[in-house]
C-alpha cells in the first residue's frame, strides 16, 4: 500500500474520492469527462500496464495533462508539453467572506469561458462548474474576476482558475476570491490548497502573502498517446 501523501497524487485521490461521480475508467486509469476536467489519473508508481490502461482511455494520438512522477512516460510517448510548478497548501490561511461575491451558476458558464479565455488561468471547460464553488465578482453587470473549486481529495480541496480581466488587475479582486472561496472549504472542514507555475512568481508571492506554503514543486507535463495503441470499447463509469 502506497504511503504517500494524497496531495501527492490529487487527481487520483479526487476520483476515488469525493469526486468518484464524474470518473471514467478503463482498467486502472481515470478520467474526468472532457468536457469537464482534462485530468487522467493513474495509481501511485504506475507500471506497463497502468500507462497502457491510459492509452486506451485516452486514446491514439491523444494527449494527457500529467503531473509529478507519471510526467516520466514510457517510450514510445511524445512530450508535447513541460514545466515545473509548485502546490501550495494553506493550512495557515485566514479565510474570509466576501459580500461583493457572487456564486456563479450555470447560466454564467459562457462568461466565465470568455474571460477564462482572455486570462488564461489554467483548463476550464463548459461543466468545470460541477467540480464545485465558483465564485464571481461583477462590475457593471460583467464577470470580471473568478476563482473556484477544482480536485477535490478527501479532506482538501484546491482552488482553481483565479484570473481578473486585465482593465481590473491591482484591485485585490483575485485575493480576495482566494479567502472568499477558501472560507467555504474551512466551513466544511478541509484544507485549500493549489498549483501555479514555478515562473509565477508573481502569483506565488500573492498566494504566500495570504497564508500558503510551498509544499512540494512538481512537473507539469503533456504527454501524446503513441499512435498504435489498441482503442478502449468505451470508457465505463468507475465502480
Amino acid at each position: 500500500m502506497s504511503d504517500r501523501h494524497l496531495l501527492d497524487n490529487p487527481a487520483w485521490a479526487s476520483l476515488t474520492g469525493p469526486h468518484a461521480r464524474f470518473a471514467e475508467r478503463h482498467g486502472s486509469a481515470l478520467r474526468y469527462p472532457d468536457d469537464v476536467s482534462p485530468f487522467f489519473a493513474l495509481p501511485d508508481d504506475p507500471g506497463p500496464a497502468d500507462w497502457s490502461d491510459l492509452a486506451a482511455l485516452a486514446g491514439p494520438g491523444a494527449t494527457v495533462p500529467v503531473t509529478g512522477e507519471a510526467a516520466a512516460a514510457p517510450d514510445g510517448w511524445e512530450v508535447v508539453a513541460h514545466g515545473a510548478g509548485v502546490q501550495l497548501v494553506g493550512d495557515d490561511v485566514v479565510p474570509a467572506s466576501d459580500d461583493e461575491a457572487v456564486r456563479l451558476q450555470a447560466a454564467d458558464v459562457p462568461e466565465m469561458l470568455d474571460l477564462v479565455a482572455r486570462t488564461q488561468p489554467g483548463p476550464f471547460r463548459p461543466r468545470t462548474i460541477e467540480m464545485g464553488t465558483y465564485l464571481g465578482i461583477r462590475r457593471g453587470g460583467a464577470l470580471v474576476a473568478m476563482a473556484g473549486e477544482r480536485l477535490h481529495p478527501p479532506g482538501w480541496t484546491e482552488i482553481s482558475a483565479v484570473c481578473t480581466d486585465p482593465a481590473f488587475r491591482r484591485q485585490g479582486l483575485a485575493s480576495r476570491l482566494v479567502l472568499a472561496v477558501a472560507a467555504g472549504i474551512r466551513a466544511r472542514g478541509e484544507t485549500p490548497f493549489l498549483h501555479a507555475a514555478a515562473s509565477n512568481t508573481t502569483a506565488i508571492r500573492v498566494y504566500e502573502a495570504l497564508g500558503f506554503r510551498l509544499r512540494r514543486r512538481t512537473t507539469f507535463a503533456t504527454l501524446r498517446v503513441p499512435a498504435d495503441v489498441p482503442v478502449a470499447v468505451s470508457a465505463r463509469p468507475a465502480d
